[in-house]
């Protein structure tokens, strides 16, 4: 058995700050990175062109980055149950290190290749990588999983944090002969995403790899964090950090991300500056809260978590899904959120949670359909903060608020009051006064000549056949 390596790459696209692959390194000089296109996950029905065009980008890069410390990012497109042990075996690895993730079927997929691999006598190493708290560490008096945020936040956020672990600088690759036996086994070069299915034609709102990642997040704490707390609600202008789909896919190291954080607060002179790096940071501890919620309540892949939504008769107008789909559903706040969502792939945070109350509590419909289309068109789409954020919006997941309804026009006022994002997004209604435009209230004759729709609902109406709906299946 030789000195051989194999680290397996998933959501930790990345060599430097990555807390397994540096572990790999301290045991061997010889490391050789691996990724698997898994068909169990490409062929699922709620892949987005843009994430894997952004994947398959970061892929790129990393196989550059292999290549400068003198090593090789191998590709192979196939099971990672069967692909991975076969592998390791032909290339007669003494051990597979990988990163782990909170998913059901990540954690199931892990077990049954840690299994395969310990009957060929290969060991196997699982570090976490993706949270700055594993699952387990974060736990109630009674050491039970934490349901709800706000005292979450408070055990999470009075730990130390670990800082950003070694970047690979060296390693040694495959040997000629090995690299041959590699491509017997299913090594490929890799594919783009149009070679696998995905065609995306537009620009992705961050490059792939991780030197845009690190540009972005420099950016951002540099000239925008200390101004979060008052600009992170306004979609229409740029005040979100946009890493989303870096951390999604690990682009960036969260223990980077998060020492970014510190610097910022070293340097900021006010506390308003404090105040919205705090802010931000608690927004990285709500990413973490709903990875924990993942790992620990899996049953909330599939459903809700409050009792009162397990059943509930939602309306599921096909009808009014599209328009709503389509950003066609006359409320102009909502239309144009979800023709950004559509166009970049991509959908600021504030317009998340309107559109959702809208899908959900207006419209009347169940919120695993607004969910799956989300992941359907996201660069970002992760489960865990997916269905975390659309239960929330929904009441039916772990909030300890009972219901909430997100009225579409006062929050235009509130956060696009003069309607600049509207007429970003909704070119029709760029003509339209301002006053009509964040309050939803256009005038009939205007509406027609201008070709957009009428409201497809009456949201004082439903919300009230919302709320009635809502008591009696909770009696």
């Amino acid at each position: 058995m030789s000195e051989l390596i194999l680290f397996w790459h998933r959501r930790d696209l990345r060599i430097s700050d990555n807390t397994g692959l540096a572990a790999a390194r301290e045991r061997s000089a010889k490391i050789v990175g691996v990724f698997c296109l898994d068909p169990q996950i490409l062929e699922r029905d709620d892949i987005a062109p843009a994430r894997v065009t952004y994947m398959i980008g970061c892929l790129q890069a990393l196989q550059q980055r292999y290549t400068q410390v003198g090593s090789q990012l191998l590709i192979i497109h196939n099971n990672p149950i069967r692909a991975i042990p076969a592998l390791a075996v032909a290339l007669k690895a003494k051990a597979v290190f990988w990163n782990s993730d909170v998913e059901p079927y990540s954690q199931t997929r892990d077990r049954e290749v840690m299994s395969a691999l310990k009957q060929q006598g290969i060991e196997c190493q699982q570090t976490w990588d993706q949270l700055l708290h594993p699952p387990e560490e974060i736990r109630t008096g009674a050491k039970t999983p934490y349901t709800v945020y706000t005292p979450f936040w408070r055990n999470w956020s009075s730990r130390p944090k670990a800082q950003p672990v070694a970047t690979l600088e060296n390693a040694l690759g495959l040997t000629e002969t090995e690299a041959e036996t590699a491509k017997q086994v299913g090594v490929i070069e890799l594919p783009s995403a149009q070679d696998i299915g995905y065609i995306w034609e537009q620009e992705l709102i961050i490059q792939p790899g991780e030197a845009p990642a690190q540009a972005q997040l420099e950016e951002f704490t540099n000239h925008h964090i200390t101004k979060y707390q008052e600009q992170r609600n306004l979609p229409g202008i740029d005040g979100t950090s946009r890493l989303s789909a870096a951390l999604k896919l690990g682009a960036i190291g969260i223990r980077t991300v998060w020492q970014a954080t510190l610097e910022a607060a070293e340097h900021s002179h006010s506390e308003e500056a404090e105040n919205s790096i705090r802010t931000w940071q608690q927004e990285l501890a709500w990413r973490e809260f709903y990875q924990h919620a993942m790992y620990n309540f899996p049953e909330l892949a599939s459903g809700a978590y409050r009792d009162t939504f397990k059943n509930f008769p939602w309306r599921n107008n096909q009808e009014h899904f599209q328009a709503w789909c389509e950003g066609k559903t006359g409320y102009p706040i909502v239309d144009a959120a979800m023709r950004q969502l559509n166009q970049t792939g991509w959908m600021h945070n504030r317009c998340r949670m309107i559109v959702a109350s809208f899908l959900t509590k207006d419209l009347i419909i169940n919120p695993q359909w607004g969910e799956k289309y989300f992941m359907q068109k996201l660069i970002d789409g992760d489960l865990s903060a997916n269905n975390g954020g659309w239960q929330w919006s929904a009441s039916s997941g772990m909030d300890p608020k009972p219901l909430r309804i997100f009225n579409p026009a006062s929050q235009a006022q509130k956060f696009d009051g003069e309607g600049e994002y509207i007429r970003q997004w909704v070119s029709e209604l760029r003509s339209v006064d301002s006053e009509y435009l964040v309050t939803g209230k256009i005038p009939p004759l205007e509406l027609q000549a201008c070709g957009y729709p009428a409201p497809i609902v009456d949201h004082k109406v439903q919300q009230a056949v919302f709320k009635q709906m809502y008591q009696q299946q909770k009696a």
